[in-house]
């Protein structure tokens, strides 16, 4: 069995993405509304998990930017956070928290689980994220 604990950071608005770590880990994709009179974030779905070896260059450059954009209600906005994982154990932890919360847009890993067990502990930034859970492979 492999543990893996995860400090996930965020929340990053659309506008702040420039400010997202350089860091090999997860990202993690929400669909979000902004309260200026709090300035704070509300999260309203996980819509994305990822991996990278540059979680920044990643998002600042997603493929998939425009597809979210236009799922997202026009009121709202995407929101980031981000989990360090060393290089050698992204591919698992990221298949883990897929196979665990099946977002919207990942269509790989959502149905199967190629790895040994595993339980990731998540920390930090972890709204909408299930913070301790173990998946077995399938």
């Amino acid at each position: 069995m492999h543990i893996f604990n995860v400090n996930i950071e965020g929340y990053w608005r659309e506008k702040h993405k420039a400010v997202i770590p350089d860091h090999s880990g997860v990202y993690f994709v929400y669909e979000a509304k902004y309260d200026q009179e709090k300035d704070i974030v509300r999260l309203i779905q996980l819509i994305y998990i990822n991996s990278s070896e540059n979680v920044k260059t990643q998002l600042t450059n997603n493929e998939k930017h425009k597809t979210w954009l236009d799922h997202i209600n026009v009121d709202n906005e995407l929101c980031y956070s981000t989990g360090y994982v060393e290089s050698a154990n992204r591919s698992q932890v990221e298949a883990a928290y897929v196979f665990k919360h099946k977002p919207l847009f990942n269509t790989e890993g959502v149905d199967s689980f190629s790895f040994d067990r595993t339980t990731i502990i998540s920390i930090g930034k972890t709204a909408l994220l299930d913070t301790n859970f173990t998946v077995q492979k399938t």
